[in-house]
């Protein structure tokens, strides 16, 4: 390989923009519902954001690495000519982050992964040839896409009419969320340490058994309920700041479990999606490591995980704030009890899918979690407007990734052939 470092350094650029992208556009998934509804401030999420998303790529990052690199497209016929996909896997990175970039511009929440899968698809269907992609498994993908918004809607909705009925209906519901919110926040702890323990350790060189991975799971569940209740119960009650709206006082024992919410956001998001920008690095590096050989499996080097973790934190620090605006404020009000739901219902479909290795999106089940509990509250809370254009920004996002990886597909062949 004769450009071999030049592939390299073009593949941390390109990964180290798309992670930017991903935090600039996706992070604010995470955060744009904490934000939205006031449990915490712009410059907290960052520094949640920052801790959480980072320990997520570098700990639970590796499984859908695996879907993204090697699960689209058969390279079994282009294995004389594997910069052939060198070329594609950095068109791809680039081709996607500059889609990112302007989506994060005008504030559209798009989906980072199907952004990098149009690309890869686009740039494997032109530069190879229509059968090298794996039509099967894109179609499951692009079925995870319909799925996880409406399941993210629905377990959003259910746990929002939980607060209703055991929360905000009751005759003293400051008194009742002091008893149910450490509840809420033990599943919180139990779900996403689940995921962690099941996925995530395994190349840290943690195997754990299913029932360990329970036991664990469950005592990080009980020690976060019982840290966060001796927070509840400094909160006082102010008679004087329900006057305007009735439930202030149980919306401030909701921003704990908000702030609970959030980071576990944060480290599902930085879990899953980190793939998007390291997945082609690592195919590249594999290739160039080992001297031109497409390898089903190439080991997923710590440092590629690191570069990835980064950027997504730069990334919000610099242009996050636009699109936290329209998750967290411009789909439907959010207070902290509405905005616990639809992030909790985002993150249980998020790490579920991390189970299974699908890329699903973090923007579509969070958008979906936000609608759920708009709905709950009757179609009037929701801002149609914005719902359409978000809509049609998701559209848009497969063919502009697929275009866009095509041009640089063909750029980048003609500079280096």
């Amino acid at each position: 390989m004769e450009y071999a470092y030049i592939f390299i350094i073009l593949a941390c650029v390109f990964g180290f923009f798309m992670a930017w992208g991903i935090g600039a556009n996706d992070v604010a998934n995470a955060m744009g519902t904490s934000v939205g509804s006031g449990a915490i401030t712009i410059k907290h999420a960052i520094i949640i954001a920052a801790i959480f998303e980072f320990s997520g790529a570098l700990l639970a990052g590796g499984e859908v690495t695996q879907t993204i690199r090697k699960g689209m497209i058969d390279t079994s016929s282009i294995a004389g000519t594997p910069e052939l996909l060198i070329y594609g896997m950095l068109a791809a990175l680039l081709a996607a982050a500059v889609w990112l970039l302007v989506a994060s511009y005008y504030g559209w929440p798009v989906s980072t992964t199907h952004s990098i899968v149009g690309a890869i698809v686009g740039f494997a269907a032109v530069g190879i040839g229509m059968e090298a992609v794996m039509w099967g498994k894109v179609g499951t993908i692009a079925m995870s896409w319909i799925i996880s918004p409406l399941t993210a809607g629905v377990i959003a909705y259910a746990l929002f009419m939980s607060v209703q009925k055991l929360i905000i209906d009751t005759p003293d519901p400051f008194a009742s969320a002091k008893r149910y919110v450490p509840i809420y926040i033990f599943m919180v702890g139990f779900i996403i340490s689940l995921v962690t323990m099941f996925k995530g350790l395994k190349h840290v060189g943690l195997d754990l058994t299913t029932m360990q991975a329970y036991l664990f799971s469950a005592m990080i569940g009980i020690g976060m309920a019982l840290i966060s209740k001796i927070f509840i119960n400094r909160i006082k009650h102010e008679p004087s700041e329900d006057e305007d709206f009735h439930y202030t006082n149980v919306e401030k024992v909701f921003a704990v479990l908000m702030i609970v919410t959030a980071c576990a956001m944060a480290f599902a998001h930085g879990s899953n999606d980190v793939a998007n920008a390291v997945g082609p690095i690592a195919a590249i590096v594999g290739i160039v490591e080992s001297g031109g050989e497409i390898a089903a499996k190439s080991a997923l080097p710590i440092w590629v995980l690191f570069l990835g973790g980064v950027g997504i934190v730069i990334g919000l620090v610099t242009y996050g704030h636009r699109v936290i605006a329209t998750i967290g404020t411009n789909i439907t009000e959010l207070t902290p009890s509405r905005g616990f739901a639809a992030t909790l219902a985002a993150a249980t479909t998020v790490v579920v899918a991390s189970g299974t290795g699908m890329p699903i999106s973090t923007t579509h089940t969070l958008v979906g979690g936000v609608l759920g509990v708009g709905l709950a509250r009757g179609i009037g809370a929701l801002n149609m407007r914005i719902i359409r254009t978000i809509f049609m920004s998701w559209v848009i996002t497969l063919p502009a990734g697929a275009g866009l990886a095509i041009i640089f597909f063909f750029i980048l062949k003609s500079i280096f052939s």
